[in-house]
């Protein structure tokens, strides 16, 4: 039963990422040929597409870097599941099945959560056309909506993972922070000023969710309805900070990959996890605070 609930949780998550990366392509080929206002800045006089204003790049790249983490994280999760199955050494086994219950309701959760705010700016970059049926932009909003409810709410997803945590003391959580901490530690040998950055960012969002983990097992017991509070911001952070360790890996392998050539896609990842710890890794701390201080 419970590997069928786990299947079911890993394909609606995928469920918000897949919707997402539509909305994303949607709203990016709209902006790619709307011509709307003059850009701020530009004196070249020329009529540009509104790709081009600062604020609908900024979306855009929300789009891309929040889908990009939601699909790692799934890819990721799925992996653990095909090990906790399959692998012949039966340690390796016990650890990515520990890994795959710690995660599988954050890719449930996280990632269809995600997917509100990402077909909300689908809808943004149309602008008043995203209210207009014949551009499909607000069908993927309406397509997101349900996703959050599948197979438990949100807070069910959270109640998850709260839950798991405290009853094993935290171990799990702590392991998959170490795991996050020494990826951090090989971006700033790398001595790549951008995978620096990256793990600056990283180690901020590491720091939030172990301080977050701590309180939570620290009044699990004791205080549960303050605990349930903060629940769904716990599962967010968690969310997060796993998206940005995820995004982290493969910049470090692009990063590599450069130095022996050059390529846009390699660039591309580098630049959106780049966009991923400076705009979304922050908000790691605001969840945090809610979590720690927020419950009353």
């Amino acid at each position: 039963m419970f590997t069928m609930m786990n299947h079911a949780r890993l394909n609606v998550g995928l469920e918000g990422v897949g919707v997402s990366e539509r909305s994303y392509q949607h709203a990016l080929a709209y902006a790619r040929e709307r011509i709307q206002g003059k850009i701020i800045g530009d004196k070249s006089g020329e009529k540009k597409p509104i790709l081009h204003h600062p604020d609908v790049r900024r979306m855009l790249m929300d789009m891309k870097s929040r889908t990009e983490a939601g699909r790692a994280i799934a890819y990721y999760v799925a992996g653990c599941m095909d090990r906790a199955h399959s692998h012949p050494d039966a340690d390796v086994r016990a650890a990515n099945q520990r890994r795959l219950e710690l995660l599988t309701p954050v890719v449930k959760g996280w990632c269809t959560e995600n997917a509100q705010g990402i077909t909300w700016n689908g809808v943004q970059v149309h602008g008043g056309m995203g209210f207009i049926e014949e551009t499909g932009a607000a069908q993927y909003m309406r397509d997101a909506r349900i996703i959050t409810i599948y197979e438990g709410t949100t807070a069910i997803q959270a109640n998850l993972i709260g839950r798991k945590t405290a009853k094993e003391g935290g171990k799990s959580m702590q392991q998959l922070l170490a795991d996050i901490a020494e990826t951090g530690s090989a971006l700033r040998a790398s001595g790549n000023p951008q995978l620096k950055a990256i793990a600056d960012a990283l180690g901020d969002g590491i720091a939030a969710l172990d301080e977050a983990t701590n309180w939570l097992i620290a009044n699990y017991d004791a205080n549960p309805q303050a605990a349930a509070a903060g629940s769904v911001p716990f599962l967010k952070l968690t969310g997060i900070v796993v998206g940005g360790w995820l995004m982290a890996r493969p910049a470090a392998v692009a990063a590599e990959r450069l130095e022996a050539a050059d390529g846009d896609f390699y660039k591309a990842k580098i630049a959106t996890a780049s966009y991923f710890a400076q705009h979304v890794i922050p908000e790691a701390n605001s969840y945090r605070d809610a979590i720690v201080g927020g419950a009353e």
